[in-house]
């Protein structure tokens, strides 16, 4: 049985540019958020390498909880602006999004 090839889908250019510049500003707002917030709940600066062996273990995992979700959230919200202004500039869907996805 043979397998057919599904057709690489080329990424336009200016797409691959939205992405960087976008992601860019959101990763700065999200590490100064997430350093601002762990400062204001916990008293002191986030740990810079949680595998540190001065570094408990509530710290560490509290800091990859608070971290993972903020850098996750600021990926997708760069990745969902990227797409919307390709949208706006082109009229159509970038390579990969489409509206039936989201069901």
């Amino acid at each position: 049985m043979r397998q057919t090839k599904t057709p690489k889908v080329k990424t336009p250019l200016l797409y691959k540019l939205l992405g960087p510049a976008l992601a860019i500003p959101a990763g700065i707002v999200v590490k100064k958020t997430a350093d601002t917030a762990w400062l204001k709940v916990r008293g002191y600066p986030p740990p810079k390498n949680p595998a540190a062996p001065g570094v408990t273990w509530p710290d560490a995992l509290a800091w990859a909880a608070v971290s993972g979700v903020l850098y996750a959230s600021g990926r997708l919200v760069a990745a969902r602006g990227a797409a919307a202004v390709y949208e706006k500039v082109t009229g159509k869907l970038p390579p990969g999004v489409n509206a039936d996805s989201a069901a």
